[in-house]
């Protein structure tokens, strides 16, 4: 299955930020957390919905990937930082123990 982009805003269940999609954001840029929603990106068509922590930063020649684990499954999944993102909440994630 090919990524569809689909814009949607929505209000994050951990912080309660309102997020303006741009097709591609899938956490939110104050909290970092995200929604288990997607089996592949984009499809939307996971039964989970369960909530995606924040849990690890990782940094290297491709840039800055925030690790999200469900809360609820254990799905993990790495999602490119925004520039949107907080750099204080980035931080924070970057020095917690894995």
């Amino acid at each position: 299955m090919s990524f569809k982009r689909t814009k949607e805003d929505f209000a994050c269940e951990q912080c309660g930020t309102r997020v303006k999609g741009s097709g591609y954001t899938n956490h939110c840029h104050t909290c970092l957390w995200s929604k288990h929603v997607d089996l592949s990106p984009g499809d939307r068509s996971s039964l989970c919905g369960g909530s995606m922590e924040p849990v690890g930063l990782d940094v290297s020649g491709n840039g800055e990937k925030i690790m999200h684990r469900c809360v609820r499954c254990g799905f993990v999944r790495r999602q490119s930082v925004a520039k949107e993102d907080s750099r204080d909440a980035l931080v924070s994630l970057s020095t917690k123990p894995r």
